[in-house]
């Protein structure tokens, strides 16, 4: 039974919903018209309540703290309710971003205990902007850096988080929850991380909207780290508009995106606008072929100029050089986390953890350790590690994403996301269905907006927007654009 505080039985929305999805930007217009944060909350509680036993979506929900938020939020006058971008609206929050009112276990048992008693700086934001932190949603442990022969969405402290739409499917990871629980209709929003794959590739393959932003314009400030060259929280919701929202009310009130994305502007058209066709995600499966070529097909009626065939060149070659980057900075990173927490688990390391892991009866339950092995094996000289990690990212950028965009003029780059999402095996772990358009942009440091673009028998597909650094809401735009046709 997960440890879930029921505040109320359930009642019904009264606020306008997409289906029975009630979108951030429903639920903020209804709270400042007086509706009480304190009811939203209490119904979305009662859907987890309801339904998240088949899913394992969500760690922790409810509670003293999201009761003192809301009463809090109540008690606010019409004028002050109707300046927040977020108000009243439900957020749950991947169990690797620091949240004062529950322990932030990055879904490792090894950290069951550790309560910091703050929020990361982006929950600070958050708050700020009227949002209810919700709780805890569950993720692949250690941000699915544990193992080689991981299984996405599953964590020691959560169990095994399920796909929205067929539970016996994967969800993929490491934002698992976040967007399982967004699809499953339990809040619009959910904060997901992302250091190669982990927002987008959990939004594509649950059906939903997932936002990777510009590596640097949210604050790593209470997030669990796992390599911070790339590492990023993000958003994952039900439409763009609600992601570009949230994204916005992420960042430091003086950040220069921060306006255009909190009050994201949207074409009718995209005339003028040049998108760029990734050749490096196709040929995998005419399915997901043809999806991409029908929204190939929206994107031109509404005025875009579509050039098909762009390939980027360094797109095979970088994983070798990443992985190695991603375990230097883990190894390095991660003990400097732990030494810092203000509590027992400042104790902790690497070795420290794996020894505590061969002594659980779960955490080497279904699969093993042999990242975290190598991690702490690494024999990388700091010279060795500058030289890599600046070459991957010029292969990524000047060579790569920025060659791509400014040779062709582009605007955005697109191409099939992920999916679509595979069986859970126990046995093998996972199985991913063709390339993805991660990599690039996450070693980059490009923003990746991925937005639904259609199913393969009932399991869906993202389609991805790529442009360059700092473009957040002009890739926010034309996604959103592109949403509204379909």
């Amino acid at each position: 039974m997960k440890r879930l505080t029921i505040l109320a039985a359930f009642i019904a929305a009264s606020i306008s919903a997409k289906g029975d999805v009630m979108t951030a930007m429903d639920i903020k217009d209804s709270f400042a018209r007086g509706e009480s944060a304190a009811e939203i909350a209490k119904t979305a509680l009662t859907k987890i309540e309801k339904r998240d036993d088949d899913f394992n979506a969500v760690i922790i929900a409810g509670g003293d703290g999201v009761n003192a938020e809301t009463a809090r939020l109540d008690e606010l006058a019409a004028t002050d309710r109707a300046g927040l971008p977020l108000g009243g609206v439900p957020i749950l929050v991947k169990d690797n971003v620091e949240v004062r009112d529950w322990a932030t276990t990055a879904g490792s048992l090894a950290l069951a205990g550790n309560e910091t008693g703050k929020d990361a700086t982006l929950i600070t934001h958050l708050r700020e902007a009227g949002a209810v932190i919700l709780g805890k949603a569950n993720l692949s442990e250690w941000a699915n850096f544990r193992s080689e022969q991981s299984i996405s969405g599953w964590s020691g402290v959560g169990g095994q988080a399920r796909n929205a739409h067929d539970p016996a499917r994967s969800p993929c990871g490491s934002s698992s929850g976040s967007a399982a629980a967004v699809a499953l209709g339990y809040v619009p929003v959910a904060i997901g991380s992302e250091t190669d794959g982990s927002i987008v590739c959990p939004a594509s393959i649950n059906g939903v909207v997932g936002f990777k932003p510009t590596h640097g314009i949210v604050s790593g400030d209470g997030v669990v780290p796992l390599a911070a060259s790339q590492d990023t929280a993000g958003p994952i919701a039900i439409s763009v508009r609600d992601a570009s929202i949230t994204l916005g009310a992420m960042l430091d009130p003086a950040h220069e995106l921060r306006d255009a994305l909190v009050n994201l502007e949207v074409p009718e058209k995209l005339t003028g606008i040049r998108i760029g066709v990734l050749a490096n995600t196709q040929g995998y499966d005419t399915r997901r072929d043809d999806l991409l070529a029908k929204s190939l097909e929206i994107l031109r009626s509404l005025g875009a100029e579509v050039i098909d065939g762009i390939r980027a060149e360094s797109y095979a070659e970088l994983g070798g050089d990443e992985y190695q980057i991603l375990l230097y900075e883990f190894k390095h990173q991660l003990d400097e986390y732990l030494a810092a927490l203000p509590n027992d688990a400042n104790q902790l390391t690497l070795a420290k953890i794996i020894e505590f892991n061969k002594a659980s009866p779960v955490e080497l339950s279904l699969f093993d350790q042999s990242i975290f092995d190598k991690a702490l094996a690494l024999e990388m000289t700091e010279a060795q590690y500058q030289e890599t990690l600046t070459k991957i990212k010029q292969a990524a950028r000047e060579d790569g994403l920025d060659k791509l965009l400014q040779d062709n003029q582009l605007d955005v780059i697109v191409g099939i996301t992920a999916g679509p999402g595979w069986m859970i095996d126990e046995i093998n772990g996972d199985a991913f269905h063709g390339p993805s358009m991660s990599s690039l942009p996450a070693i980059g440091g490009h923003p990746h907006i991925t937005v639904p673009m259609g199913d393969i028998k009932g399991m869906p597909i993202g389609l991805s927007f790529v442009g360059a650094r700092l473009s957040d809401p002009d890739v926010a735009a034309i996604a959103a654009a592109y949403e509204d046709a379909q």
